[in-house]
């Protein structure tokens, strides 16, 4: 599939984990507005989805940088969800 009318999509850690998927392309016949429109038509697909995306400690990057809830998207574009890092 091309990336001309979809957004990829990665989940890290433990987000991946509760999902049990990476990666996936998203491809709707629109495209979400920002990252919170896109998070919420991925939280509405059942309950598995609503919880693993509630936390609010959720963070999100797109292209590789930090981005928050009002970023825009375009297609095209990698969005990653990932759980926040702790490290010793």
């Amino acid at each position: 599939m091309s990336n001309a009318n979809a957004i990829t999509i990665l989940y890290f850690a433990s987000l991946g984990d509760a999902l049990g998927l990476s990666e996936e392309r998203f491809s709707q016949a629109s495209l979400p507005a920002d990252v919170a429109s896109l998070r919420a038509q991925l939280a509405a697909r059942d309950a598995k989805w609503a919880a693993a995306l509630s936390s609010t400690n959720l963070r999100c990057a797109v292209n590789q940088s930090l981005a928050k809830p009002e970023h825009p998207l375009c297609w095209g574009d990698e969005v990653a969800f990932f759980p926040p890092v702790t490290g010793g």
